[in-house]
């Protein structure tokens, strides 16, 4: 019984830490906010890259990667003058390669 409540604990720990980690909106902002300037042809790449790699680090899962996809596409909806080539094109400015490239429509249940 003590193995089974024990098993029962390790588990629960697992899920809360696993919930913990999921990606947000919030957190995804903040990692590209540097960013607006460089899409928004008003500014430089600047820091923009190192949100832009933290990003891809955290973003380890689908689910993260399809969390940050819709999260871009939603503010990308907001951000006045936006450029999506620019979005399209700021990864691999940064450095970072993704096997898709951001737009307007993508379809972000796709991302793997």
């Amino acid at each position: 019984m003590a193995g089974k409540i024990a098993c029962f604990v390790v588990l629960c720990i697992v899920a809360a830490a696993h919930s913990a980690e999921a990606l947000t909106c919030t957190e995804v902002d903040a990692y590209l906010k540097d960013c607006v300037p460089f899409l928004t042809k008003t500014g430089l790449l600047g820091t923009c890259c190192d949100g832009v790699k933290k990003l891809e680090a955290v973003a380890t899962t689908t689910t993260d990667r399809q969390t940050a996809c819709t999260c871009l596409k939603a503010a990308g909806e907001t951000i006045i003058g936006l450029d999506w080539s620019r979005v399209g094109d700021l990864p691999s400015a940064c450095g970072v390669n993704l096997p898709y490239t951001v737009s307007a429509d993508i379809d972000c249940s796709k991302i793997e």
